[in-house]
């Protein structure tokens, strides 16, 4: 049985041997989830929060200029700015500002820290299976007292309970395709109004994501390489076109709307380095990239989706663009001509 103490050497040793391994990874290779490795730094550079999630939230909007980091397996977003207009009905809640853009699913926020490591103080949320669904970290002109505030206001009054996780049952997928009725599942699509209609279409025909774009109607859907992909971050970059990059967590999805200019390679990772905003993709995980092409009331809405080897969805990416205002034509055109090179 592995103990908080041993865990804690265990991690110690670790991190002296792989200097540059990510905690994420880390606890993978150690078989904990991270959660788990955080905890063992209570006391030292890590402090427990407790309360309402929510309420911490509305408190965010004090501590300024930040950096919000949200990721899975193959894609960490990072998007710097300010937290506004933070409101939730139930737990659901939404983080409306111009830079940072948030969908948050409150449920899956079981575990909140107050880290403080490297010089770089942060807060950090994982779901019941010691999985991260969202963390903050401070900048450089972020406001210290602010932070300091929420932190006490926020603080677990015993830092000794244990930080048990629970593991989440291992999804089953019983769903086949051949059972579908693809005519009407095609014309279900062909009737869409609204890009937001894709999920009830999906589960009204108990369809996974992939294998609704697999029997879409022809034209609609069409998957393309690696290499395409780059190209239309290429050609984003090159026409300075503002896009829409999409990644979550079981507990949020956040979202970069603007320009990328500086892409870089560096082995398995595709990089935008760039001031306010960083997305780093793995690259080798990817297991299929389509293009998508949904009806609305606004006309066409294209978009790039990402799967790895599960089905799951890495990351959705889209042309700017507002509910009511039809998709940018530069958009098409990029996405056509990658296609096409």
């Amino acid at each position: 049985m592995i103990t908080a103490q041993s865990l804690k050497e265990r991690w110690a040793t670790f991190k002296q041997e792989n200097p540059k391994t990510r905690i994420r990874d880390a606890a993978k290779q150690l078989g904990v989830s991270e959660a788990e490795l955080v905890a063992t730094q209570i006391g030292e550079t890590v402090r427990r929060l407790e309360g309402d999630f929510r309420e911490l939230l509305k408190d965010v909007p004090a501590l300024g200029y930040v950096m919000a980091l949200t990721r899975n397996d193959t894609i960490v977003h990072e998007r710097k700015g300010v937290y506004e207009n933070v409101s939730f009905t139930n737990q659901t809640g939404l983080v409306l500002g111009p830079d940072i853009d948030l969908r948050l699913f409150m449920s899956h926020w079981h575990f909140g820290f107050a880290v403080a490591e490297n010089d770089r103080k942060s807060l950090q949320f994982f779901d019941q299976d010691g999985l991260a669904v969202h963390k903050i970290y401070l900048t450089d002109t972020s406001d210290l007292e602010a932070y300091e505030a929420l932190v006490q206001k926020y603080l677990a009054t015993d830092q000794t309970v244990p930080v048990i996780t629970v593991p989440y049952p291992e999804k089953t997928k019983e769903i086949t395709a051949e059972r579908v009725d693809v005519q009407a599942f095609q014309a279900d699509w062909l009737a869409m109004q609204d890009t937001h209609e894709f999920f009830g279409l999906l589960r009204k025909h108990n369809l996974e994501r992939e294998q609704g774009l697999q029997i879409a109607p022809k034209g609609h859907a069409e998957q393309i390489s690696v290499e395409q992909f780059r190209k239309v971050f290429e050609m984003a970059a090159q026409r300075e076109l503002p896009i829409m990059i999409f990644a979550s967590s079981p507990g949020c999805i956040q979202i970069h709307t603007g320009l990328v200019r500086k892409l870089v390679s560096m082995g398995s990772w595709y990089n935008v380095l760039d001031p306010e905003f960083n997305m780093h993709l793995r690259v080798d995980q990817i297991n299929s990239i389509w293009v998508t092409r949904k009806p609305t009331k606004d006309g066409i809405v294209t978009g790039l989706d990402l799967f790895d080897q599960e089905g799951n969805t890495i990351a959705l990416i889209f042309g700017k663009r507002k509910p009511g205002v039809p998709e940018m034509k530069e958009w098409q055109d990029v996405v056509r001509e990658a296609i096409a090179a």
